[in-house]
């Protein structure tokens, strides 16, 4: 019985060590399995990140509204500005030509004594009324040029504003077709 069951314990032995065999290849596939299988999750969560990258239709909608109140605001802000601006410039301009009357008063004042006693009084009054109105007269002038160029602005504004009105109610139906048509996609995309 020793030969038998040295012959069993080979038998044995050799079975053990063909599944010691074929379970390390076992092992081995289901190792290398596991890496394609990590490899493959791997490139699903980027192309899934990437996925999530990319905006949807109603995110795209809420970034063109923000983005338009965005601007909005800023336009509001440099239109307060702007007229800010203005009132300093308009301030400044009142203050100096205040200044300006007040120094003319001051000087026809201080003539005015001497040209009621004498002739060369009076005529130093009288040069110097007609100093101040032909600078008065050049004020004048001046400041209708600045008016003409700022109604020509003003006409020149109004045209682009009219042009851009016109752009924007094109761009507005344009924009209106592609979210009709980005809908389609999407309903099709999601029958599908």
């Amino acid at each position: 019985m020793d030969v038998e069951g040295s012959v069993e314990y080979q038998q044995q032995q050799l079975e053990l060590d063909d599944f010691d065999h074929t379970l390390s290849q076992v092992m081995d596939k289901m190792v290398s399995s596991k890496q394609e299988l990590a490899a493959k999750l791997r490139m699903v969560l980027s192309v899934k990140r990437k996925i999530d990258d990319v905006p949807t239709q109603a995110e795209l909608i809420q970034y063109e509204r923000r983005l338009s109140e965005l601007y909005s605001q800023i336009r509001d802000k440099h239109k307060q500005t702007s007229t800010l601006f203005d009132t300093y410039n308009s301030l400044l301009e009142i203050k100096e030509l205040m200044l300006k009357e007040t120094s003319i008063l001051n000087s026809i004042n201080s003539q005015f004594q001497d040209a009621l006693t004498s002739t060369i009084g009076r005529t130093k009054l009288v040069d110097s009324l007609e100093t101040i109105v032909k600078g008065a007269r050049q004020k004048l002038e001046k400041v209708e040029l600045s008016l003409m160029a700022e109604k020509k602005n003003s006409e020149s504004l109004r045209e682009k504003l009219t042009a851009n009105l016109a752009d924007q109610r094109y761009f507005s139906s344009l924009l209106k077709e592609l979210q009709e048509e980005c809908a389609k996609n999407e309903r099709i995309r999601q029958a599908e």
